[in-house]
């Protein structure tokens, strides 16, 4: 989906699994966020990138977790360059897997 994020972290909180990615902006694009158009048009840009890979995203927490992804949400902070993807699930992973 681009050049990669830097970190990524993952966890796992009752019926979530909340993915955490560092560095995702290009340093053209925090350039261009430095004004509410160039903002905008980043998140807009990088939400409809997320949406055409939501269904494999899905796919991949759902053959990781053995748990269909009811719901998910994301945003972008255009000031330090962080995604933040929350899948809901359809049961409490985080009890399943401490059992």
């Amino acid at each position: 989906m681009g050049r990669g994020s830097v970190t990524v972290k993952t966890d796992i909180l009752r019926d979530m699994v909340i993915v955490v990615l560092k560095g995702i902006l290009t340093p053209a694009e925090y350039k261009l966020s430095e004004t509410l158009e160039g903002l905008l048009s980043i998140k807009k840009i990088r939400a409809n990138l997320v949406e055409v890979g939501r269904d494999k995203l899905g796919g991949i927490i759902t053959e990781q977790t053995g748990e269909e992804v009811i719901s998910f949400h994301t945003d972008i902070s255009t000031r330090n360059g962080e995604r933040v993807m929350i899948f809901k699930l359809t049961s409490d992973l985080e009890k399943k897997i401490m059992l």
